[in-house]
């Protein structure tokens, strides 16, 4: 039996992926790792909770009792995405990055070595390679630049990983995405913090002058990445994965309120976050020619499913936004804070 360990499963992409796995992987059983941590929620695999192919378990990657209780239940393949991975909150306290992402991954390449796991896919992200200039991209060969507490943590784990691969033969896979968008997004990211805000009638921050550029793809083409890096990529090997979507903040807050009839007078620049990056883009043409993948999702069908994703699940949303996430974002963002009414209410249609 193909038993797949999933870390971080409850979070956007590990939602997605264990969705994406059990419609496409009619013979695997999926172990969901998870401490569930602000942005963990089981309510993102309501719908699979009962699946006989899916189990849960609640545990720490960082602690090594409880990630060898997850293997001993016959564990043969790992996905490990579990992390810390909001920048803005590492620039405010870089401990549990360290912790979850360096340590954590440590502790979970020991198991994958002590229990003989066929295939590791660890999941990284573009941030590893630092800042570019106006031209150009990002390839597998980049090296490595982080300029984040967030990105440095990922980036240490990501050599980690190497080591293990080199040192100690674990069967290693890493990956590299741009930024994601789609259903389960914790809305303290760009794309779904714009859309519950708007939906609101609530303001929206950019930071800065708005110019940074970011790559976007869907998840559910990242989702088809892992999947092929773990059925078809090459031990040792890094894949880049993007969606040839690049945009400014800016542009794509205007994307955001066209697509919403919302006018612009909703936008609201605010102080730049330090050391924030100027451009990522991605060459993902290794993973299109190695693994037969490419991006499927064109941006504008994939906001607008993401939209209408949101849109019906006021529930989902309003249960995120409790006092814990407002006091965040009052932190973040100061007198752009929503009311605690509006927090609450069901969003507009």
């Amino acid at each position: 039996m193909t038993l797949v360990l999933v870390t971080g499963g409850c979070g956007f992409i590990g939602s997605n992926l264990i969705h994406y796995l059990l419609e496409v992987e009619p013979d695997i059983h999926i172990l969901n790792f998870d401490a569930l941590t602000y942005a963990g929620n089981l309510a993102n695999l309501a719908d699979v909770a009962h699946h006989p192919r899916y189990h849960f378990m609640r545990g720490d990657i960082a602690e090594r009792d409880q990630v060898w209780e997850a293997m001993r239940r016959g564990v043969t393949d790992v996905f490990h995405l579990a992390a810390e991975s909001h920048v803005d909150r590492s620039i405010h306290d870089a401990s549990p990055f360290v912790r979850t992402n360096v340590l954590g991954t440590q502790v979970l390449l020991d198991a994958a070595r002590a229990f003989g796991i066929r295939r590791f896919v660890h999941i990284s992200t573009d941030e590893v390679y630092g800042s570019l200039g106006p031209t150009g991209a990002f390839t597998e060969e980049s090296p490595l630049r982080p300029n984040s507490p967030y990105a440095a943590s990922k980036a240490a784990a990501d050599l980690m990983v190497r080591a293990y691969h080199h040192t100690f033969g674990v069967p290693a896979i890493i990956t590299r995405c741009s930024n994601n968008y789609g259903p389960y997004q914790f809305p303290e990211k760009i794309i779904p913090l714009f859309i519950t805000n708007l939906l609101r009638d609530e303001p929206v921050p950019v930071y800065g002058d708005g110019m940074q550029v970011r790559d976007w793809i869907h998840v559910r083409d990242h989702c088809r990445g892992l999947h092929l890096a773990w059925k078809r990529g090459q031990l040792g090997e890094i894949y880049n994965f993007g969606g040839r979507c690049e945009l400014t903040n800016l542009e794509l807050t205007r994307r955001i309120l066209r697509a919403l009839a919302k006018p612009e007078s909703l936008i609201r620049f605010v102080p730049d976050r330090p050391g924030h990056d100027r451009r990522y883009a991605m060459d993902c043409s290794k993973a299109e020619h190695a693994l037969g993948w490419s991006a499927q999702i064109p941006f504008e069908e994939g906001l607008e499913q993401t939209i209408r994703w949101y849109r019906d699940h006021a529930d989902w949303v309003a249960a995120i936004r409790n006092q814990d996430y407002m006091n965040y974002y009052h932190r973040q963002y100061g007198s752009l804070s929503p009311s605690s009414n509006q927090a609450a209410s069901v969003m507009s249609p």
